[in-house]
């Protein structure tokens, strides 16, 4: 995490803290989103302050560091005139102070909400002599009660009407956002009770005890200093904000794009109108009619962003870095944004076509979605060169070889900042890139891959589509169309029930050489038949003679002389060689043949469980 270079811890009157709130010295980045705390959170909260218990310390941004600039937005409820530039952020105990902010600062009633997530507005008063009996347990005396004073019964009876202060007086009850200036009430409380002593020492107790408490209250204030970079205001809120929104390097980028006028939540997700119905289309709507793109986010976009724009500094000043961390994202200037962001919108459709080429259909059979932001990137820096057959050729080597490496499940943004570079100058005649030496495939890892959370899992179906394999029933080639329409999934060429029947070990079976990407109505045909059985069900009920039939295995890499014998160790051991072969064709890498037994996924994941892929 970046050093935070200073910060202060110090003590704030809560009346002089909501003052600032109020005067706007005080407000919210916009990344901030909506007060959210119910009705009883702010009785709780309440009752807190006047028993002067500890409500946690408040963590503060102070303005002024010009990379840390953010659209300022007022807490909900204060009324600022435009232009009134904040001296310091909340980042932590927006809901506490707004809370507090609308329940004892202003004279509007607080928009709150039930425990059902029910709208309300409340106005929060406090017993009087409740509060100050010891057996009472405080929150028991504050109450909310509606905008118009008056409560209810489930008949929409009055049972109760405050909407005149001489009910308050009559009833003790004491409106709470009178605790900073209760002058005025009290004059008419006495004026009331013809200053009853009574009543007057009622008050007096009152005020020292429980409105004392609210005007000693202090509160603890972390203030992080201006130097402090903006990455580091970002893992800080993350770590803080438990209760708030996850905050991303987009919600960040937005607020701080936001201070320039522009909106880059609208840029991505598309305009909305003042209900917050959808008017207008934005980037992501674009890269979401390619299936394979609806996994890409917002901070993906941006990291595509980051890395040409680096990439691009790097070719005028040889000593800079191309990277896209996150702090070279929180680094992005808005100029550079607009530079590259049609471009980046454009190279992700065409890493989309390149997708298709290969036979990735879908987000769901994607082996990494991480892979596309240096894909799209190439894409962009490449431009019309892409699209020339030797250097398809070469941009299909560095994807499979990253796939059948399994290169890009950790630490990525370090492999982005090799590839862009590295695969440019390797498509120029210059040396392979870092992902193609790398890549390395070990013979036993086949006998792991049993899910689809493999990336090498779903780079073998893939290839097997890619490469001629034919739909058992029908004899068609497995196009976009044929694999959504047919439902194609991974399924068992021997069929698992038949293999357990016969006591075959299931890390065999169960493996990806025993799979193969088959239609759901195939794999009901299958059922749990020895594959000689299904072979001639398969072939009366379509009318495929056998022959035609073989091919089609054949297409598959199976060994139709096996299956018709129902020989699962020639099928498997032919089968295993088949996969090692089309692995080696489609990333130039020889694979030494040495099997190793291996029971767990290199790629750090338990690959044993089953995956929904079985034909019983």
């Amino acid at each position: 995490m970046p050093e935070i270079t200073a910060f202060s811890s110090d003590k704030e009157f809560l009346r002089d803290l909501l003052q600032g709130v109020s005067e706007g010295k005080t407000q919210l980045p916009e990344f901030q989103r909506g007060w959210v705390w119910d009705d009883s959170h702010i009785r709780s909260l309440l009752a807190s302050i006047s028993l002067s218990y500890p409500i946690g310390a408040v963590m503060m941004l102070e303005t002024g560091n010009p990379d840390v600039k953010f659209k300022p937005r007022p807490v909900e409820g204060v009324e600022l005139a435009q232009g009134v530039n904040p001296d310091r952020y909340i980042l932590d105990g927006q809901q506490r102070l707004t809370s507090l902010f609308q329940s004892v600062f202003l004279t509007k009633p607080v928009k709150t909400r039930d425990v059902r997530g029910k709208a309300l507005d409340r106005l929060y008063y406090i017993r009087m002599e409740a509060s100050l009996d010891p057996e009472v347990d405080r929150e028991e005396s504050i109450i909310g009660i509606p905008a118009d004073r008056k409560i209810r019964n489930f008949r929409n009876e009055v049972l109760e009407d405050y909407s005149n202060p001489v009910a308050e007086y009559e009833t003790l009850l004491f409106p709470l956002n009178q605790v900073f200036d209760p002058y005025e009430w009290r004059a008419g409380f006495n004026k009331h009770w013809e200053h009853a002593p009574e009543k007057t020492k009622l008050f007096d107790d009152f005020e020292r005890h429980i409105l004392g408490a609210f005007k000693q209250y202090q509160v603890p204030v972390i203030l992080l200093k201006k130097q402090t970079p903006k990455d580091a205001v970002c893992q800080v809120f993350e770590k803080v904000n438990t209760g708030g929104v996850s905050l991303t390097v987009f919600e960040l980028m937005t607020a701080t794009f936001a201070a320039e006028e522009f909106d880059l939540r609208e840029d991505w997700e598309g305009a909305r109108n003042a209900t917050g119905k959808k008017v207008g289309e934005g980037r992501v709507d674009r890269l979401r009619k390619h299936n394979v793109l609806r996994g890409v986010s917002a901070p993906d976009f941006l990291a595509t962003v980051t890395l040409l724009t680096t990439w691009k500094r790097k070719q005028a000043i040889p000593e800079a870095a191309v990277s896209c961390k996150r702090a070279d994202i929180l680094k992005l200037k808005l100029a550079d944004y607009r530079a590259w962001a049609d471009k980046v919108t454009e190279g992700y459709e065409s890493a989309a076509r390149f997708l298709m080429r290969e036979k990735v259909f879908g987000s769901d059979q994607l082996p990494y979605s991480t892979q596309l932001i240096p894909l799209a990137a190439l894409y962009v820096a490449l431009g019309a060169q892409a699209e020339s057959d030797a250097v398809r050729s070469k941009l299909s080597q560095w994807y499979w070889c990253g796939v059948f490496g399994e290169l890009y499940g950790s630490t990525v943004e370090s492999r982005f900042a090799k590839d862009l570079p590295e695969v440019l100058a390797w498509v120029n005649g210059g040396d392979e890139p870092s992902t193609v030496q790398e890549s390395n495939f070990s013979p036993g890892r086949l006998h792991t891959l049993r899910t689809r959370r493999s990336a090498a899992y779903k780079g073998l179906s893939a290839l097997l589509i890619r490469d001629g394999g034919l739909d058992f029933r029908t004899g068609d080639p497995i196009d976009v169309q044929l694999y959504f329409d047919d439902k194609i999934d991974i399924h068992h060429i021997f069929p698992q029930d038949y293999c357990k029947k016969k006591g075959i070990d299931s890390r065999l079976y169960d493996s990806i050489v025993n799979k193969t990407p088959l239609s759901a109505k195939t794999n009901r045909i299958i059922g749990g038949r020895a594959p000689s059985d299904y072979l001639v069900r398969l072939s009366n009920s379509t009318g495929i003679d056998e022959a035609r039939l073989d091919e089609i295995l054949q297409s598959h890499l199976v060994d139709d002389a096996a299956m018709r014998a129902d020989d699962f160790t020639a099928h498997f051991e032919a089968r295993q060689e088949s996969l090692l072969l089309r692995i080696e064709q489609a990333t130039g890498k020889k694979i030494a043949r040495q099997v190793v037994d291996e029971d767990t996924d290199e790629s750090g994941f338990d690959d044993s469980s089953q995956d929904g892929d079985s034909n019983e």
